[in-house]
């Protein structure tokens, strides 16, 4: 079935429905959980009191409800920043403004176990299309309330969590020093996990620092948290380790910045502080 787009510039439909996730403004709400895998996003809603099936287009799943009576949303990315990059840019066009990443990760070093979550500070941008955005030389940095509230759901459901920095690369394979068909690795790429490691990054994912970039370019907020389903120092690899725990603390994070949010407007202030955070946790 033919439709009419309003242009080329601006593929969306009369009422603003995105070309890619078929969303509208409506649809979702501010906060947005991301995570990488379309059969995640049930797995998320799974957690609330209350969902429903949005859209689901290509790679795009989207669903929306209430979690602790706080709406919600979680849409898929597909893999890798380039697919990413137009979920954040329609989830923008229709009222996100808070996203977090909830992902799988591979750690660099032995001090994190298979199942153990990470919560990104930043990343390295080894991927390509945060560079159609803005110089290399621009950091890909995640808001500091965002990272705050994870670390808050973390310590309250009591997983075993790290937070640092994560690299994110665009090739599974070779791009993260797996070795390619016939065990293909260029030399540029050998040693790159080791350097990362002397350098203090925690793991490599594909994601985050495009959504970090982004966050920051366009005024937003945005977080990463992802569980380590590998470790490339021990050679672990265990489908879904801590992917659950990963899941659990994103939710309960958007809760924590719900109250936080209402607190910050209740006071009439622009940003999160330790004296906000201590009387909205004072209410409960």
């Amino acid at each position: 079935m033919s439709e009419r787009l309003k242009s080329a510039s601006r593929p969306e439909s009369g009422e603003g429905r995105q070309y890619h996730l078929q969303v509208k403004p409506g649809d979702v709400s501010r906060y947005i959980l991301l995570p990488g895998d379309p059969d995640r996003v049930p797995w998320i809603a799974s957690f609330w009191d209350k969902a429903w099936s949005v859209a689901k287009h290509r790679e795009y799943v989207t669903y929306s409800g209430y979690y602790k009576g706080v709406f919600i949303s979680a849409t898929s990315t597909g893999i890798g920043a380039p697919a990413t990059a137009i979920a954040i840019e329609e989830l923008v066009r229709v009222g996100g403004d808070t996203f977090i990443r909830v992902g799988t990760t591979g750690a660099l070093t032995r001090s994190i176990s298979v199942g153990d979550i990470i919560i990104s500070t930043g990343a390295v941008r080894l991927e390509g299309t945060s560079k159609h955005y803005v110089m290399p030389e621009y950091p890909a940095v995640a808001s500091y309330d965002v990272v705050l509230a994870l670390i808050e759901a973390a310590e309250t459901l009591g997983v075993r969590y790290h937070v640092g920095l994560t690299a994110s690369s665009d090739s599974f394979y070779v791009g993260q020093e797996r070795p390619g068909f016939k065990d293909y690795l260029p030399p540029f790429q050998r040693g790159l996990i080791q350097y990362l490691r002397s350098i203090n990054v925690l793991n490599f994912e594909m994601e985050a620092a495009l959504i970090f970039t982004l966050a920051n370019i366009y005024g937003l907020r945005a977080g990463a948290v992802c569980a380590a389903i590998a470790n490339r120092e021990t050679e672990e690899f265990v489908v879904n380790a801590g992917v659950e725990d990963a899941i659990k603390v994103a939710n309960e994070a958007v809760k924590i910045l719900s109250e936080w949010d209402e607190e910050v407007k209740r006071r009439g202030k622009k940003y999160i502080s330790a004296s906000i955070i201590k009387q909205a946790a004072s209410k409960h």
